[in-house]
């Protein structure tokens, strides 16, 4: 029903920001929740943050909270992930996520999924 692409994934050193992207190439983000999960290698996939529909709600990870900010432009159909102050533990590759329902940092609960976008840092 909705296909995601992520973008803006890179190199940065520690203290230094990086803003990913989800993009809906296929149908609209607009009525779903849209999350943002990382995965380091030897990891379990872990929830970084997520949206509601409207925008009016957000929920972070304790890691992140503070540095990281979710927000959506429904305009462009996107959703975004600004990431301040990174640090090494922040690498990872990150993927959006989507689904019809209220705000939840369970990954068993999205529906649709993007591929991923690297995110290294180094210090």
């Amino acid at each position: 029903q909705v296909q995601l692409v992520e973008s803006g994934g890179g190199f940065a050193q520690a203290g230094e920001s990086l803003r990913l992207s989800c993009a809906a190439s296929r149908g609209t983000i607009s009525i779903y929740t849209m999350g943002w999960f990382r995965q380091a290698p030897a990891q379990e996939r872990e929830f970084v943050a997520a949206i509601s529909r409207t925008g009016s709600f957000s929920r972070y990870e304790e890691s992140v909270k503070g540095r990281f900010t979710i927000s959506r432009d429904q305009a462009n159909n996107t959703v975004s992930l600004q990431m301040s102050s990174l640090k090494p533990e922040d690498t990872a590759v990150y993927v959006c996520a989507a689904v019809r329902g209220p705000v939840t940092s369970d990954a068993r609960e999205y529906e649709y999924w993007g591929q991923g976008t690297q995110v290294t840092v180094s210090s």
